[in-house]
């Protein structure tokens, strides 16, 4: 019963990740299309979940749905205005779709099943080369201890801080241009 559930949890939260991707690319209105982004991305989170990866779900959702998926949201109202496009498609929108094409078919070729029976998926690779971090070398097993990490003054805490500065300044910014217009 265990493995049903769980196989339909994967199957659900894969056509949520690839359903809401897939949207992104193929509706017109920016707005559903960010909308979507927040879809795909939740998607992704259920995945992390079923990883046994509750911190990066935690963070998937906190993160980008809740800051950079708000963010972008924002970003698209306020400046909503100033894209008034007569043309939605220039002359580049064929020679993009081939090129996404192939970089598909590629991407089918080496990462499926189909890349052994063709002999792509064979890599050699020097054992030497390949190093194993050491568990023993890792400061924190659990979240909290990954969260005292990130806080401590000797941990991440100023990349952290900077990176929080970073993104009011984007909003602060995408305010400034909206409010320019309609001075």
């Amino acid at each position: 019963m265990g493995d049903v559930v769980f196989a339909i949890a994967f199957w659900v939260f894969t056509l949520l990740t690839l359903g809401g991707g897939l949207a992104v690319v193929t509706v017109r209105n920016l707005f559903h299309a960010a909308l979507f982004l927040l879809v795909s991305l939740f998607g992704v989170a259920g995945l992390f979940v079923l990883l046994v990866a509750p911190f990066l779900a935690a963070i998937q959702v906190l993160v980008y749905m809740g800051a950079i998926g708000i963010l972008i949201i924002f970003a698209i109202m306020l400046t909503r205005g100033m894209m008034r496009l007569e043309h939605p498609f220039n002359s580049q929108a064929v020679a993009g779709g081939a090129v996404a094409l192939l970089v598909f078919v590629g991407l089918v070729l080496v990462v499926t099943p189909l890349a052994d029976e063709i002999g792509l998926a064979e890599v050699n690779i020097p054992a030497e080369i390949i190093e194993e971090d050491d568990p023993a070398d890792v400061d924190y097993e659990t979240v909290s201890e990954m969260g005292r990490v990130i806080a401590d003054r000797n941990g991440f805490v100023l990349p952290f801080e900077l990176a929080s500065i970073l993104l009011t300044a984007a909003m602060i910014g995408a305010i400034v241009v909206a409010r320019e217009d309609e001075a």
